[in-house]
């Protein structure tokens, strides 16, 4: 039998300039987590200490490609990042596609571990066996697109793929991103200021190693049948032609898109920012991959006239067109190309981005701050221009935008005067454009989410139901189709754990979350065969579901070390505070009391402390995870 492929460690120390490699080769360890997201949150939460600044030289940043990265496994392109958030406070994992995580992983390496601070910016360079910390200072002030041209060109190489921060990474915008491949985001949670602060202008990667896999035969089959099963599922073809922006009109038919900073849940002439719009309106150029991905969700725009002529980016998104479009009260398609562009090539994230943007219209509606206090700016609703000039603004932290680069949360206390009732935060995180308050089981996930209010740990689609594939898998986690719908709190708990699981399994595998949480034709059982005949492994499909369950876990006791209980389990206040009175159902709030029916239910159904929200030392040993106990426990007290 072949041995197992021991999972590889680079780390590079920008303070002393030490370079290490480290190998784990505990196949049970392995097995246990997985790769990617889960071995390195194992190894944060084993060596790091949790109270660590953010922005201390000891407060590492990791890149942690799946397991399947880099293989011809579809939409197997995913790289997960981990640090803790200058946002939060919080430890903090995001995910991203393009193609950088297949390239460290051609260079021989599954985790990159990135601590201390350089004296003067830097970028790393990773080829193989050859790591160098080289020169950035020409870099430093360059936006996105200008650094990968410049970095291709100095290696003679346009095959290089970097991960790299824009000017709001470099300024510690608290929600600045890091942009992989140019135009994929990982976005949330402020990596792009971690970077910054650690003068970390890119890494840069090129492998020629390759990746073998334990079972060639088995793994090629096992693929096909995954080929066979992409082509007969509803949610594919859809998402392709269009996009995720493919349910805009019909989520604003139904009274669920955010609109005016939650205020409404629908918009005139939505149309305006729909994928379908994108198409017809002779936006969209090309489709855009991920690597290994034959569906190619990504957009890439340009804009052929007007005052925004030859403007081009990649997206955008749904998460784009509603923060930057619907929630602006902007129905403007070029104003939100352009912002996304910009957003793109200056490292934001566009969600918070967005956010705080309505949030200031919304202070101006309300007369707590007036245009002059933002510059002269018109911060009436729905005007582009403003919402483009903040998008610099933040970046650059000039004038108003240096309020803004806080973050909603800190903002909000800076400028007070009730604004925090309309800042649509949580612990730290601008809410992604889920309207939770017609999606219960969304709002469970939200508020127990380890990053904040967000759909990025778990992806609940199927609750609403929208094709036969969700239904057939609510029926599969509660045992009856009828639960297949959002505007109850019954068997909410039981499919959020569910996405919860198979989304810390597809994240550590580096497989998107399309294929196991929208569009439903991946499941456990195909994990596991992946798994299997890739590294030799034997594992079952519930296996794969556990080493999820242990990555959650993981996240709730980092978090918990730091004081988190069931009482930061919250959603913003306007959402547990105010009736959505667009929506299709009556009731429509994520009450206290709603939520906390789901609360208990959810720390019951994974045998955790109700009082508290924390996992159990009983909990931990049931998961195999008992020599988590001494370290956790030197912070905080577990039942």
């Amino acid at each position: 039998m072949q041995a197992v492929k021991p999972v590889e460690i680079l780390t590079v120390d920008l303070s002393s300039r030490e370079i290490t490699r480290d190998k784990i080769e505990d196949v049970e360890l392995i097995k246990k987590y997985i790769g990617g997201r889960g071995i390195a949150t194992y190894s944060l939460l084993s060596s790091m200490d949790p109270e660590v600044d953010p922005y201390s030289p000891e407060s590492p940043i990791v890149f942690a490609p799946g397991v399947l990265t880099g293989t011809i496994v579809p939409c197997s392109g995913r790289t997960t990042v981990l640090f803790k958030s200058p946002a939060t406070g919080r430890l903090f994992k995001t995910n991203v596609g393009g193609h950088f995580g297949a390239q460290l992983k051609f260079a021989g390496y599954d985790i990159l571990v990135v601590k201390g601070r350089a004296e003067k910016p830097v970028y790393l360079y990773i080829e193989d066996d050859r790591v160098e910390i080289r020169d950035a200072s020409h870099l430093w002030g360059k936006d996105v697109r200008e650094t990968n041209r410049l970095v291709r060109k100095e290696n003679d190489d346009p095959e290089v793929q970097l991960a790299c921060i824009g000017p709001a990474g470099e300024n510690k915008v608290v929600y600045a991103s890091i942009q992989v491949s140019i135009y994929n985001a990982a976005g949330r949670g402020g990596g792009g200021a971690v970077m910054g602060d650690k003068n970390l202008k890119a890494v840069a990667a090129k492998g020629t190693k390759g990746i073998r896999a334990a079972h060639p035969e088995k793994f090629m089959e096992t693929v096909a049948g995954l080929w066979n099963k992409m082509n007969e599922v509803s949610g594919v073809k859809p998402l392709s032609d269009y996009g995720t922006s493919i349910g805009i009109e019909s989520t604003n038919a139904i009274g669920a898109f955010p609109v005016k900073n939650y205020q409404q849940g629908n918009i005139d002439n939505v149309k305006y920012l729909t994928g379908t719009y994108l198409v017809e309106g002779g936006f969209l150029k090309r489709k855009i991959s991920c690597y290994s991905c034959p569906v190619a969700c990504h957009r890439f725009v340009t804009v052929d006239e007007g005052k925004y002529r030859g403007v081009y980016t990649g997206g955008p998104e749904y998460e784009t067109l509603s923060a930057l479009g619907g929630g602006c009260l902007s129905t403007d398609t070029a104003g939100v190309i352009k912002a996304n562009e910009l957003c793109n090539i200056l490292g934001l994230d566009t969600i918070s981005t967005g956010n705080c943007i309505q949030w200031l219209m919304e202070c101006k509606q309300r007369g707590v701050v007036s245009d002059g206090d933002a510059g002269g700016l018109d911060l009436t609703w729905g005007n582009s221009e403003t919402i483009i000039d903040l998008v610099g603004k933040i970046a650059h932290r000039q004038g108003i935008g240096d309020l803004l680069a806080k973050g909603l949360k800190a903002a909000s206390e800076e400028l007070g005067r009730d604004s925090y009732k309309w800042a649509i935060q949580a612990r730290g995180l601008e809410q992604s454009r889920v309207e939770t308050r017609s999606a219960f089981g969304y709002a469970l996930a939200f508020a127990v989410n380890s990053r904040g209010p967000d759909h990025l740990n778990t992806e609940c689609l199927a609750e609403f139901g929208g094709s036969p594939e969700a239904r057939a898998l609510i029926k599969r986690i509660t045992g009856s189709e009828e639960y297949a719908y959002p505007h109850t709190t019954e068997k909410r708990a039981d499919i959020v754990r569910w996405h919860e699981d198979i989304y810390g399994a597809s994240d550590a595998l580096g497989i998107c979350a399309f294929p196991t949480t929208a569009q439903f034709w991946m499941d456990e059982w195909d994990l596991a065969g992946l798994f299997r005949n890739f590294t030799g492994i034997e594992v079952s499909h519930e296996d794969m579901m556990r080493a999820g369950r242990r990555m959650i876990v993981m996240e709730r006791c980092f978090n918990a070390m730091l004081g988190h209980t069931r009482e930061d389990d919250v959603l913003p206040y306007r959402l547990m505070n105010e009736i959505q009175h667009d929506a299709m159902h009556d009731n429509a709030i994520n009450s206290a009391e709603l939520l906390d029916k789901m609360k208990d239910e959810y720390y019951a159904l994974h045998c955790w402390d109700i009082e508290k929200g924390l996992p159990t030392k009983e909990t931990l040993c049931e998961l195999g995870m008992g020599d988590l106990i001494e370290k956790i426990t030197g912070y905080i007290e577990l039942k």
